[in-house]
């Protein structure tokens, strides 16, 4: 039996569905992140878990415990909002300990499980500080180190690095999944932010209105996403209109007009489908030498490579350059393209597989 199950959880607002028909079972220990754009239902979501938003159909469990209707204080969850909601007039201790002091523990094992938890999250040092005090990062450790005290079953986070600048939000992820695997406690994030999720995650799941299109580890949702919607938000993708004719042993693909074919083992739907390729699958060479000739259109400097833009007869495709020094070939230059065939994905074009 799963450690936490959420089935067939859905929320409606008079006709709208903002969550419709989630399922999902999460073991002990898992990092789960909730990825999806504004308005998915990914923090509906939670909130049915937290207690916070009562479900209009579906079940909650916790082990054999059914938790669907009961409030937030009863679950015992701990949680983590995007806005922290510290107390600014109490010391960091003092936030630390307030739920801790609601549940009647005596001062001496308060100022224990206090004095460990912050050392965990590094602020030991800054017990007698306040909020206003500390950096936004500081602050979201004394968040995380306030919902942990309270030993919960379950750690539920909601966008937690929203508010971090983009230097100290990529720290933050890493010291949060630190924390998590020394407690080893279950956790699922709510987040928006496709690199957050897939750096720190045992497992993402991909919502799209309401309801859930994948739930995959990280890798295999990068590399194999099972529709165009989690191809294009999760990463950056090149996609070409191609046609495919089935046969026994899978289909041949083929890219619009270009000549450019390629056996596919797996067997998308229809004829009429959708290839796509990562940028840094890509690699620019001389133009005799690619499978399709181009002209760069743009680029644009990241730090660690260039994204640059070419014009095909397949469309513009966007490729990743690694930065070893020298810049790629300048606006207006012919180039060749280059991929491996394995690296295309075939989807049905605006479908589901």
């Amino acid at each position: 039996m799963s450690f936490l199950s959420v089935r067939n959880v859905s929320k409606y607002y008079g006709p709208v569905a903002a969550v419709d028909s989630f399922g999902l079972d999460v073991e002990k220990g898992e990092f789960i992140s909730l990825l999806g754009p504004s308005g998915c239902g990914k923090t509906t979501t939670l909130q049915m878990v937290a207690g916070l938003v009562r479900p209009s159909a579906g079940t909650i469990m916790m082990g054999e415990r059914d938790i669907t209707h009961l409030p937030p204080p009863q679950r015992e969850l701990g949680v983590v909002f995007q806005s922290y909601a510290l107390f600014p007039h109490m010391t960091v201790a003092e936030n630390v300990s307030f739920g801790l002091e609601m549940r009647k523990v005596a001062k001496a094992e308060r100022d224990r499980r206090v004095k460990d938890i912050l050392a965990l999250v590094h602020l030991l040092a800054l017990a007698d500080r306040y909020p206003r005090e500390m950096s936004g990062g500081q602050r979201q450790r004394v968040a995380i180190a306030r919902a942990l005290v309270i030993n919960p079953p379950v750690l539920l986070l909601d966008e937690p690095l929203s508010n971090l600048d983009a230097q100290l939000r990529e720290e933050m992820q890493f010291e949060l999944r630190r924390i998590q695997q020394v407690v080893g406690i279950t956790t699922i994030m709510v987040t928006h932010d496709q690199s957050e999720a897939l750096s720190i995650s045992d497992r993402v799941v991909v919502m799209e209105q309401g309801r859930i299109t994948q739930v995959d580890t990280p890798y295999e949702l990068y590399e194999r996403p099972r529709n165009p919607f989690i191809s294009s938000f999760v990463g950056k993708s090149n996609f070409l209109a191609a046609t495919a004719e089935h046969h026994a042993g899978g289909a041949t693909i083929s890219i619009g007009n270009t000549g450019i074919t390629f056996q596919a083992n797996d067997r998308p739907k229809g004829k009429h489908v959708s290839v796509f390729i990562r940028p840094e699958k890509l690699r620019l060479t001389a133009p005799s030498e690619g499978q399709i000739e181009g002209t760069v259109t743009s680029r644009y400097f990241m730090g660690n490579q260039w994204l640059v833009s070419a014009k095909t007869p397949a469309g513009t495709l966007s490729v990743a350059v690694q930065n070893f020094g020298a810049p790629p070939p300048p606006i207006g230059e012919k180039v060749g393209l280059v991929w491996r065939n394995d690296d295309c994905r075939v989807l049905a074009a605006g479908a589901a597989e």
